[in-house]
């Protein structure tokens, strides 16, 4: 009878210690969870600083290079560059880096997939509506929606072996490189319609002291 006690208390304890093991794994494992989602919270909201920090610098960029910065005086002109390049200093001392795991295959998709953009980059001066079009196939490739252009089937292949967060990136950087295209397109458009208004104007002129 004393032994089938100490046996039943034996077993007892080790119960009581499987259980303690048990509830303390759970909580450890919960704690864990909880701190996955602060981790990818931190990681989404440094993300977005550095889509801010881009946008950011180019809007700056956009309004150096504006319609309107060349119709103000010089001294205006130069007080206003000075102001855009103190933002544009302040706005570069924001370091945020958030860094994307990746394996050997994704590290060489995300080259090939960079080399293909510098490229197109590279043909802005030499022909802009030629380079325009490749960038809109490539950004279609990039798509989810039907696109309403041509897509660029092999940089779709190779976007699609880059990492998820990298596929984003490629992305957004054809976004900027395309609406940097079309407001050169405005400038230069807005450009020669004062000089062809300034023309008239001056053959008005003209006319009259004839």
């Amino acid at each position: 009878m004393a032994q089938a006690k100490i046996s039943a208390k034996a077993h007892e304890g080790r119960f009581c210690r499987s259980s303690s093991m048990a509830d303390r794994s759970s909580r450890l494992l919960e704690s864990l969870d909880q701190l996955e989602l602060r981790v990818e919270a931190l990681r989404d909201a440094a993300t977005a600083v550095e889509q801010e920090k881009e946008i950011l610098l180019e809007m700056i960029h956009s309004i150096q290079n504006s319609q309107d910065m060349r119709q103000i005086s010089d001294g205006e002109r130069e007080e206003l560059n000075l102001t855009a390049n103190r933002l544009m200093g302040r706005t570069l001392t924001v370091e945020v880096s958030v860094e994307t795991i990746r394996n050997p295959q994704q590290e060489e998709s995300l080259k090939h997939a960079t080399k293909i953009i510098d490229e197109v980059v590279s043909k802005f001066l030499d022909d802009l509506g030629n380079a325009k079009s490749h960038l809109m196939s490539l950004y279609s490739a990039c798509s989810s929606e039907v696109p309403a252009g041509p897509v660029d089937q092999k940089f779709q292949s190779i976007v699609i072996g880059c990492a998820l967060e990298d596929q984003k990136k490629i992305k957004r950087r054809l976004e900027t490189l395309l609406r940097n295209i079309d407001n050169s397109d405005k400038a230069i458009k807005l450009l020669e319609h004062s000089k062809g208004a300034g023309s008239k104007t001056l053959q008005t002129a003209d006319g009259k002291f004839n």
